[in-house]
């Protein structure tokens, strides 16, 4: 049984009631064990080490050691933080009751030895205090916040004449600034042009691009890889190709400029780095760095600030649900596992839906008067 990931350590085993400070160390075993198992499964350290500080979070706030853990632990737990000084996300919720029903489900696996070894030695075992009655629903209902939704195309369109507007103002005033608003702002049309997230987009190289064998005509820039998809479970990153389609082949002529001599070679730190978009001074620009530059771009042509970079893939998954694209390529473009993650991307215009609700309605009327559809 030694085998098994996670099992009852034998110095545990060995030491038995003669244990010194032996729930504490209990407990720290329990956590070392779950991490072990949770390596074995191929987690990423990140996720492993933020689920660790929530259990060791969790005891401090109980005061107990999971043996005694009852289920109104985790309820004062997750009111406490909800309603604290600082109150967390819905997501964040979500997270840490997930953190505290898995590390239970650990516990109490027969395979690992807990239960037996905490009956011998404190004459109780671990539960699971997590339920669907005591911890946040897991529907997508509630994954993307009511303000969230798609740019319109007069929206974007503000949007963007702002920034070449601005970038001709520094340029023509001999400003610095010019060039590196030049790399934003072809970063965020990017963005747009293939539905990324910001660390998608950020971590992009020159070499991720590439060209697609079906559609020549877009050279070297018909489709990307994004290495830093979004993962699952604490699996670390993706891999998905994005192709470019027809309504955004503009990027091509931008992605064309930016890789050539009059683009991102004009940084000085373009000659070490392979990156799409390299800084004044590092390798690459940050993820807040982007973002915080959207957002300035976002207030001066007073846009509400709910829009978000991200608000881009949504627009993106939009707008190419209303270009007529089959649900199901879209989804496999944004690289979501669900179709209902992509339905709660999509906030089709009121254009839209009545010029859906029309072409309905027309034949509806064609099929009962017999003719056929216009």
């Amino acid at each position: 049984m030694d085998a098994v990931p996670g099992f009852v350590p034998r110095v545990l085993r060995d030491q038995g009631v003669g244990l010194f400070r032996a729930e504490e160390r209990v407990f720290e075993a329990m956590v070392d064990g779950w991490r072990t198992q949770m390596l074995a499964r191929g987690l990423v350290t990140a996720t492993i080490e933020t689920r660790c500080r929530v259990v060791t979070r969790f005891q401090r706030f109980t005061g107990e050691y999971p043996w005694t853990w009852r289920p109104v632990d985790v309820e004062d737990f997750l009111a406490e933080r909800r309603c604290g000084p600082r109150p967390i996300t819905l997501t964040t919720l979500r997270a840490d009751s997930n953190a505290v029903a898995m590390f239970c489900a650990y516990l109490t696996h027969p395979s690992y030895g807990w239960p037996d070894f905490c009956q011998r030695m404190f004459g109780d075992v671990p539960a699971q205090i997590c339920f669907d009655w005591n911890t946040p629903r897991h529907t997508t209902d509630d994954a993307v916040p009511p303000s969230r939704r798609a740019f319109s195309k007069p929206e974007l369109q503000r949007l963007f004449d702002y920034l070449d507007d601005l970038i001709d103002r520094e340029y023509a005033a001999g400003s610095k600034r010019w060039l590196p608003s030049l790399r934003d702002s072809i970063a965020f049309k990017v963005c747009y042009a293939y539905g990324l997230r910001r660390r998608e987009v950020t971590m992009l190289d020159l070499q991720d691009f590439g060209p697609n064998p079906h559609v020549p005509a877009y050279g070297g820039f018909g489709a990307v890889t994004i290495r830093w998809a979004k993962g699952t479970t604490g699996s670390g990153p993706r891999r998905r190709t994005v192709l470019t389609v027809p309504e955004f082949d503009w990027v091509v002529d931008l992605l064309t400029f930016w890789a050539g001599p009059q683009g991102r070679v004009r940084l000085t730190s373009a000659e070490r780095s392979s990156a799409l978009w390299p800084s004044e001074r590092a390798d690459r620009i940050t993820m807040g760095s982007l973002g915080d530059a959207f957002a300035q771009v976002r207030s001066a042509v007073g846009l509400p600030k709910e829009l978000g970079l991200h608000c881009l893939r949504h627009s993106y998954v939009t707008h190419l649900i209303e270009a007529g694209y089959d649900p199901a390529f879209v989804q496999t473009q944004a690289g979501h596992s669900y179709a209902s993650t992509t339905g709660l991307y999509t906030s089709v215009s009121a254009d839209f839906k009545q010029k859906t609700v029309q072409q309905m309605i027309a034949r509806r009327i064609a099929q009962k008067e017999g003719t056929p559809d216009a």
